[in-house]
């Protein structure tokens, strides 16, 4: 079972980043995270729905496999079979770096500044809104792998029933599963870092109704 089973909605008590210390001013700066099948992008819309702005870095990615820059650096690495056409294949990108950490470290050096990019600029953006967002989310599934948690005001952790995730994983076709759920902590040290533990073993509305809780515990960034 995932950790903190008696809380909906559980403050993890960090103070070395997050809510508690280090606010910048502005919209709350949040990042969303948990491992595969717990709901993120579920929750990263109910978030939507109740007035926070989302972006989601897997999409982030995905545009970026859509530039020249990206689509010509892989192509150069591992060949035109990652992008037939002129258009990057990510099952095909996956297959070489799954298994193999150097290729994936090479991937990640490419591809992260990028979203960092992408994601500090969408911060600033929110920050100009009128009117304002409740919070700009961010969701993020290698947030704590990548020791990226320290930049956000507060972060949430998205878990679910292990049997929950992995079905929910294995229905959207996700490639190597195992292999992909062992390069993220577990739902335990997430939600141990996390500074709010979301259950997500209910209805969308049990989510919904436990995330604006959520939202409302943030407030505006003083």
């Amino acid at each position: 079972m995932a950790a903190f089973p008696e809380q909906d909605a559980s403050p993890s008590g960090r103070t070395d980043s997050g809510a508690a210390a280090g606010r910048r001013s502005g919209v709350p700066f949040v990042a969303l995270t948990g491992g595969m099948g717990s709901g993120k992008s579920t929750a990263c819309a109910a978030l939507e729905r109740l007035g926070a702005a989302t972006i989601s870095t897997d999409a982030v990615v995905h545009g970026l496999y859509g530039s020249a820059k990206v689509r010509d650096a892989v192509v150069a690495r591992w060949g035109e079979e990652v992008a037939p056409g002129g258009v990057v294949d990510r099952g095909a990108i996956a297959r070489h770096v799954f298994g193999a950490p150097a290729e994936r470290e090479w991937l990640e050096g490419l591809l992260w500044p990028l979203v960092g990019e992408r994601v500090w600029a969408f911060k600033l953006e929110q920050e100009a809104a009128d009117p304002a967002p409740k919070a700009a989310v961010v969701e993020t599934p290698l947030l704590f792998e990548a020791g990226m948690d320290g930049i956000y005001d507060a972060t949430i952790a998205v878990i679910a029933d292990e049997d929950v995730r992995r079905e929910r994983a294995a229905a959207r076709g996700h490639e190597a599963v195992d292999e992909r759920a062992a390069r993220q902590l577990s739902q335990d040290e997430k939600a141990q870092r996390a500074t709010f533990v979301v259950r997500n073993d209910g209805t969308e509305a049990d989510l919904e109704a436990t995330l604006s809780s959520v939202l409302d515990k943030l407030g505006p960034v003083a």
